[in-house]
C-alpha cells in the first residue's frame, strides 16, 4: 500500500518537489566513534570546540574521542555547559563562554540536547545576533543563517533524536515556558558517526524515551500529508525545510518502526544487548533523515508546551534537579490520542504504521484502526513504565488553555498535518489525555 497516486500529482497549484539532505558524511558501525580524528582531519580542521555533557565527560568514550582528534594535531577545547532539554538561556551562556576562543569547527559527542546545543553554538559563533531572530515564526523571527557555518561533527551517545541528521535545533524559551525551534538546512551536521557502542550506558528510561521519540516521529513522517498537498512555490528559497510526506521518507520510517517496535523491550531490559542497540541506533538514523525533510506534526506540536510547562515531575534516571519531561516522553504520552483521532483523515497510512509493528488489520473499520494504534501506544507505554497521560506528570483541566496555545503556536509543525488543525482538534485531544 503507497500514496504513489497522490506523490505523482502535477498542477500549476502545488508543490512537485522535495528535497533530501544528509551530513556530507554518514558513517555507521560498533567503534567508528573512533575516527572523529580522520575526519576532522579530512576537513582541515586545526582547533574544534568538543560540545559533551558532564555524565559522557567521565566516560572512556570521550576520552578516545577526543584522543583520536589530539593525535592528529587537532586543539581541542571542551565545553560542559549542556542543559538537558536545552533552553535559550543555556545556550547564550555557554555562547558567552566559548565566543572568544579561535576555532574551525565544532564535534558534539552526547544526546540531542548536545547535538542541538553544539548546532545553535555554531550558529551564534559564526554569525552572533539575538537567538530568537533565528527562531522559528511565530514565535521568533525565523531568519535564516546569511550563509553557511563551521564544519560540526556529531556522535550521538542515544538512539532517538536523529539530530545528527537533520537541519533543526529544538529549544525551550524559558520566558514563555514553550519548546520550539530553529530549521535551517545550512545547521544540519557536516559529519554524522553513529556508533551503537556509544549508547550502551543509556538507563532504562532514558533508553525508553530515545526510542519511543524515533517511533513517533517517523509514524508522524509517515502520516503527513503528501509533499504535494502544499502549494507551489515560485522560488526554491520559499519551500520549508519539512514538506510532508515523500516516497523516501516512508521507506525509512517504516524500517525504524519495525526496528524499534522489534527492539524497544530487549533494550529497556537488558543494556547489553548489542543487535538491539545496533537496530535502534540505525533506526534513529534513518528516521531522522526521514523526518529531517518531511516533517512532523500534532504529538511533537503538543510535546512542546508539555515540555516547556512542566511543573514538577522528576522521572526516573533524570536526575537533573529540575523537573523535565524527556523529549521522547513528551512527544509520546499525546500520540496515542492524537493517533486516534487523526486516523480518518490518513486511513492508508495508519494503515502501514500498525501493519510495520505487525498488527492484523484486516476488516477493521477506520474508526476500529484508531483504537487498535491507541492500545499499541498505550500497551507499549505501560509495557516501558511510561506515564500514559498528562495528570501523571502534574498537569490539569486548569492547564488546558496554556497547552492548547502553546501547540497552536507551532504553526510550522501543525501545518503537515493530515488534516487542518484547529483549536478544537487541539482541545479534544488534549481533555481526552488530561481526563
Amino acid at each position: 500500500m503507497s500514496y504513489i497516486g497522490s506523490y505523482l500529482v502535477s498542477t500549476k497549484y502545488n508543490d512537485t518537489v522535495f528535497t533530501i539532505g544528509v551530513p556530507q558524511v554518514f558513517k555507521f558501525g560498533l567503534g567508528v566513534s573512533k575516527e572523529a580524528g580522520y575526519e576532522a582531519k579530512k576537513l582541515g580542521l586545526k582547533s574544534i570546540l568538543m560540545v559533551v555533557d558532564k555524565r559522557v565527560a567521565e566516560t572512556k568514550t570521550f576520552e578516545e574521542v577526543k584522543a583520536s582528534v589530539e593525535d592528529e594535531g587537532i586543539k581541542v577545547y571542551v565545553t560542559t555547559h549542556i542543559h538537558y532539554e536545552p533552553t535559550d538561556t543555556a545556550i547564550i551562556e555557554a555562547y558567552k563562554e566559548v565566543k572568544e576562543l579561535q576555532i574551525d569547527g565544532f564535534l558534539a559527542l552526547g544526546g540531542g540536547s548536545t547535538i542541538d546545543t553544539a548546532k545553535a553554538l555554531n550558529l551564534l559563533y559564526c554569525y552572533p545576533a539575538d537567538i530568537m531572530d533565528y527562531v522559528s515564526k511565530p514565535i521568533g523571527k525565523g531568519m535564516p543563517p546569511p550563509g553557511p557555518l563551521k564544519p560540526l561533527i556529531a556522535i550521538p551517545t542515544t538512539a532517538g533524536t536523529g539530530s545528527e541528521t537533520t537541519p533543526t535545533i529544538v529549544l525551550d524559551i524559558e520566558k514563555l515556558k514553550l519548546k520550539t525551534g530553529i530549521r535551517h538546512a545550512y545547521i544540519r551536521p557536516t559529519v554524522a558517526l553513529v556508533d551503537p557502542l556509544t549508547t550502551i550506558t543509556m538507563p532504562p528510561m532514558v533508553t525508553a524515551s530515545s526510542a519511543l521519540d524515533v517511533l513517533t516521529h517517523a509514524a508522524e513522517s509517515l502520516t503527513a500529508h503528501p509533499y504535494t498537498a502544499r502549494p507551489a512555490v515560485k522560488n526554491p528559497e520559499e519551500r520549508p525545510v519539512y514538506v510532508g510526506a515523500t516516497p523516501i521518507g516512508d521507506i525509512f520510517a517504516i524500517e525504524a518502526i519495525k526496528w524499534v517496535n522489534k527492539y524497544i523491550r530487549r533494550a529497556y531490559a537488558n543494556p547489553y544487548d548489542m543487535e538491539a542497540r545496533y537496530y535502534l541506533a540505525l533506526g534513529a538514523s534513518i528516521a531522522g533523515i526521514g523526518f529531517g525533510h518531511a516533517g512532523v506534526h500534532v504529538p511533537h506540536s503538543m510535546a512542546y508546551p508539555i515540555a516547556g510547562k512542566v511543573k514538577k515531575w522528576h522521572p526516573p534516571d533524570y536526575e537533573f534537579g529540575y523537573p523535565i519531561v524527556p523529549h521522547g516522553i513528551a512527544v509520546t504520552i499525546p500520540a496515542p490520542y492524537a493517533f486516534k483521532y487523526l486516523t480518518p483523515y490518513n486511513y492508508e497510512k495508519f494503515t502501514m504504521f500498525i501493519k510495520a509493528v505487525g498488527l492484523d488489520v484486516e476488516g477493521l473499520t477506520i474508526r476500529e484502526l484508531g483504537e487498535v494504534i491507541y492500545e499499541y501506544l498505550i500497551e507499549l507505554l505501560e509495557d516501558l513504565k511510561i506515564p500514559t497521560t498528562l495528570r501523571e506528570i502534574g498537569f490539569g483541566k486548569e492547564d488546558l488553555n496554556d497547552l492548547v496555545e502553546g501547540t497552536m503556536a507551532q504553526r510550522g509543525l501543525l501545518a503537515r498535518a493530515p488534516k487542518t488543525i484547529t483549536k478544537e482538534d487541539i482541545e479534544k485531544i488534549f481533555l481526552e489525555m488530561i481526563e
